[in-house]
């Protein structure tokens, strides 16, 4: 392997990671990882794994990832946001030039609604912002 491996390893779940400390100083210089505690993204607890015990490092790593996968995540929240602003323009430039009866039939009623619910709460949003600010 090219360069040096980290000391830890992330491997991402559903909501958070499974937190593993790499090891390459061994007999067999095999890579061996082993798993010292859970993170839950949604409330940021950090449970460690068995019997373990975090050091002041883990515990630095582990909240510096944290932070990162955090900033990633919202980064890729706003992204999905303007591809969807994408797919509408291109949803209605379908509807209008492409789009037969059938395939009309098919979509507007589910289209409608969900623009609908969407317009309404992006109203209700900015209407609070207003009154707030």
């Amino acid at each position: 392997m090219a360069g040096e491996l980290p000391n830890y390893y992330f491997r991402v779940r559903e909501n958070g990671a499974a937190v593993f400390r790499v090891d390459t100083e061994n007999r067999q210089r095999r890579i061996e990882m082993d798993q010292i505690a859970i993170i839950n993204m949604r409330n940021g607890e950090i449970k460690p794994h068995g019997e373990r015990r975090l050091s002041e490092d883990d515990l630095a790593r582990i909240h510096g990832w944290m932070e990162e996968r955090a900033s990633i995540l919202a980064n890729r929240d706003i992204d999905d946001i303007h591809r969807a602003v994408d797919y509408l323009n291109l949803t209605t430039q379908w509807v209008q030039s492409k789009a037969n009866p059938d395939q009309l039939d098919m979509v507007t009623d589910a289209l409608l609604l969900a623009m609908h619910d969407l317009r309404s709460t992006l109203v209700r949003k900015k209407a609070d912002q207003l009154m707030k600010g």
